[in-house]
C-alpha cells in the first residue's frame, strides 16, 4: 500500500475521490512545517446533480481546506473540484464529502473545534490550539448552532421557565426561555423586558407551538415579565419562583439585622447566622443565634417570622396555603417590623402566583443550574463583547441541541 492510498483511507475517501499527491514542506526560518494533500477524482467520473442524474464534468475550480494537524504539522487538503452541467443546463459545483460548502475547513476540523468548546475550552484558546484566527472558530461555531436551532423540536413543551442573565458584568442582558420538563434552553433573546416574552411566543409559534399550549410559567417577580407573560401566553398559569420569593424575604431579614447592628456591636459578623437555613448552621452559630434571639427581641421576632414563612412551601393544598399565608401576613402587620411589612405588600400583590406553587411545585431551580453553566462560561471567556456569540454559547451549553457534524471527538 502506497502513501496516497493510506491517506485516502485515513480521510475516508471513496471512489471516485482519491489522494493523488502528498507534499511535505518545511520552513526552517519560520519553523513552520506543513502537510499538503492533493485530492483528485478518477478520469471519466460522473457526479450526481440535485435530481440524482449522473452528469459529466464541465470544468474544475481550485479549493483548499485546513484539516486536522498531522502530528505537530498543519495539514491542508487541495482539490480541483469538478463542476457539472446539470440536467436543467446549469453549471453547479460538486459538493465534496470532506467539507461543507463555503467552509475553508474540513468537517473533522470543525468537529474538533466544537468538541474542544464543549469540553469548556474558551474559543480564543481553541483558536490558538488549532492555529487559526478566533473569528474563524466563531464562524464555524455559529454555523452549526444556527443549523441545529432550525432543526430543534420544541413541539412537546407545556411548562416554561423565564430568567435573565448578562453577557458581562453590568452589561447587556439576555432572557432565557427554558423547557422545565426537558431541563433545557429552547430560546434566548437580547433584552430583559416585556418584549422578550413576545419574542419567545413568536419563536414557538414559528415552530408550530400555539400560545395556548403553554400551561405553566415559572418566573421571578419582575413586573415586565409578568406583563409580557399575560399578553404573550394568556392561557398559562404563573408560578412565582420560590427561590426569588425567599431571596426577597432574606433581604428583609438582613435589613432588620443591619438596623439592629447600628445599635449593637455584638451583631457584627453574623449576617449569615440569620440568613442561612437553621439546619445548615454550625454548632457555634446555633448557640450564637439562640443568644441573639433572646437578647434582641425585634431581631428574634423577625427571625421567627422568616423561619415560619418557609412552612408555606410544604402546605398540602391551595386552601391550606392561603389560610397559612393570610395568618402569616397578619402576624407581620402586628409586629410592625417595617422591612417585613414591605415584603408583605409584595406578597399580597403577587398572591396567586406564590400560592400556585403549592399546586404546581415548579420552580426556576433548573434555571439556576443553567445559569451556573452560563456564568462559568462567562468567567472563562472574561465576558462576551458580541451578544450573538454569547447567545449561541448558551444554546450550545444548555440547549441539548442535536448536531449532524462528525462525532468522532464527542
Amino acid at each position: 500500500m502506497n502513501s496516497e492510498s493510506l491517506f485516502s483511507m485515513a480521510l475516508g475517501l471513496q471512489s471516485p475521490w482519491k489522494v493523488e499527491e502528498i507534499i511535505f514542506s518545511n520552513d526552517n526560518i519560520l519553523e513552520q512545517n506543513e502537510l499538503h494533500l492533493q485530492i483528485g477524482f478518477e478520469p471519466g467520473a460522473r457526479f450526481a446533480d440535485e435530481s440524482g442524474v449522473l452528469c459529466l464534468v464541465h470544468d474544475t475550480v481550485d479549493r483548499q481546506w485546513q484539516h486536522l494537524s498531522f502530528f505537530e504539522h498543519s495539514c491542508y487538503l487541495h482539490c480541483s473540484v469538478p463542476r457539472i452541467t446539470t440536467t436543467d443546463g446549469k453549471v453547479r459545483t460538486v459538493e465534496v464529502p470532506w467539507a461543507r460548502p463555503g467552509s475553508g475547513f474540513t468537517l473533522l476540523f470543525e468537529a474538533m473545534a466544537l468538541a474542544l468548546i464543549e469540553r469548556e475550552m474558551p474559543v480564543n484558546r481553541v483558536a490558538e490550539m488549532l492555529k487559526v484566527n478566533p473569528q474563524r472558530i466563531w464562524t464555524i461555531f455559529n454555523h452549526w448552532i444556527g443549523k441545529a436551532k432550525i432543526a430543534d423540536d420544541v413541539s412537546s413543551i407545556t411548562q416554561l421557565g423565564i430568567d435573565e442573565t448578562s453577557s458581562k458584568k453590568g452589561h447587556k442582558y439576555v432572557t432565557l426561555g427554558v423547557d422545565l420538563e426537558e431541563s433545557r434552553v429552547i430560546f434566548v433573546t437580547e433584552g430583559k423586558g416585556k418584549a422578550t416574552l413576545h419574542n419567545l411566543q413568536e419563536h414557538l409559534e414559528n415552530k408550530g407551538v400555539e400560545k395556548e399550549q403553554i400551561e405553566q410559567i415559572s418566573m421571578d417577580l419582575s413586573p415586565s415579565f409578568i406583563a409580557g407573560a399575560a399578553e404573550a401566553f394568556p392561557s398559562a398559569e404563573i408560578t412565582f419562583d420560590r427561590f426569588h420569593v425567599v431571596k426577597l424575604l432574606n433581604e428583609a431579614m438582613n435589613q432588620v439585622r443591619i438596623s439592629e447592628r447600628k445599635e449593637h456591636d455584638a451583631l457584627k459578623g453574623h449576617k449569615y447566622t440569620f440568613l442561612r437555613n437553621r439546619e445548615n448552621l454550625t454548632n457555634k452559630q446555633e448557640v450564637s443565634l439562640a443568644e441573639m434571639i433572646d437578647l434582641y427581641p425585634t431581631l428574634g421576632q423577625a427571625y421567627r417570622l422568616k423561619e415560619l414563612f418557609n412552612d408555606l412551601w410544604s402546605m398540602p393544598d391551595k386552601v391550606s396555603a392561603e389560610a397559612f399565608l393570610k395568618q402569616w401576613c397578619e402576624e407581620v402587620e402586628k409586629s410592625k417590623i417595617s422591612a417585613f411589612m414591605k415584603f408583605v405588600k409584595t406578597v399580597r400583590s403577587h398572591w396567586s402566583g406564590i400560592i400556585h406553587f403549592v399546586e404546581t411545585k415548579i420552580t426556576n431551580g433548573i434555571l439556576e443550574g443553567i445559569n451556573s453553566k452560563v456564568q462559568l462560561a462567562k468567567r472563562r471567556a472574561r465576558g462576551y463583547r458580541n451578544i450573538n456569540n454569547f447567545i449561541n454559547m448558551i444554546y450550545f451549553l444548555c440547549g441539548k441541541l442535536k448536531f449532524d457534524y462528525p462525532l468522532y471527538f464527542t
